[in-house]
């Protein structure tokens, strides 16, 4: 059998298209295992956004384990950084938002909004309303966070508009922080960026 250029040639193409292939499919579905994604939410009571002005409700900075070996705490699961008091920091898998709130040292379900400090119960007057991103919901200490999500919890008389209206100045800023630096996070962003994906490939 004879070998010629034009199949010399078209086997070596073979290859590099090969392994372009395979390279970018390293490229394109690289997950490092972390996770990091963030959530907005705002809680309103009795009219009265919360502001979370308090230091304690916030993770200082450099306090994240950079070790996938060691056990994550709450704290570490779900934050907020920086004095930004509508922005949850997400940095494992399944966290739901009564465990944010525990983090807070809040209790938030259908029965009650519990501060440090106060008690607010629900009654045939005052309500206790979750709406996330858009949707009402029973309770949401069993929700589990997802990427990007908008939740409002209100309690009070606050009518049908008055919830609307609130739920719409929820922030949508999420998307801005899955792009930047946790803090007290070991990941730099949710997504990977070039650097890590190209080194991924090879």
């Amino acid at each position: 059998m004879r070998i010629t250029t034009q199949t010399i040639v078209m086997g070596a193409a073979g290859v590099v298209i090969g392994a372009a292939a395979l390279l970018g499919v390293r490229y394109f579905t690289y997950n490092p295992g972390q996770v990091h994604y963030h959530a907005n939410f705002d809680i309103y009571i009795n009219g009265q956004r919360e502001a979370f002005a308090n230091p304690m409700y916030y993770e200082e900075e450099g306090g994240g384990s950079c070790t996938l070996e060691t056990e994550m705490t709450p704290g570490e699961r779900a934050h907020m950084h920086d004095n930004i008091g509508d922005v949850v920091h997400v940095e494992d898998h399944a966290v739901t938002w009564g465990n944010f709130f525990q983090n807070l040292h809040w209790t938030v379900n259908d029965k009650l909004v519990q501060t440090p400090d106060k008690v607010y119960l629900a009654d045939d007057t005052n309500k206790i309303t979750f709406l996330i991103n858009g949707r009402e919901v029973q309770d949401i200490s069993s929700e589990t966070i997802h990427d990007k999500d908008r939740l409002l919890v209100d309690f009070g008389s606050a009518s049908q508009a008055d919830l609307q209206k609130e739920y719409k100045a929820v922030p949508a800023t999420a998307a801005k922080y899955d792009e930047g630096k946790d803090p007290a996070g070991c990941m730099g962003n949710a997504t990977p960026g070039f650097r890590e994906r190209m080194r991924h490939m090879f």
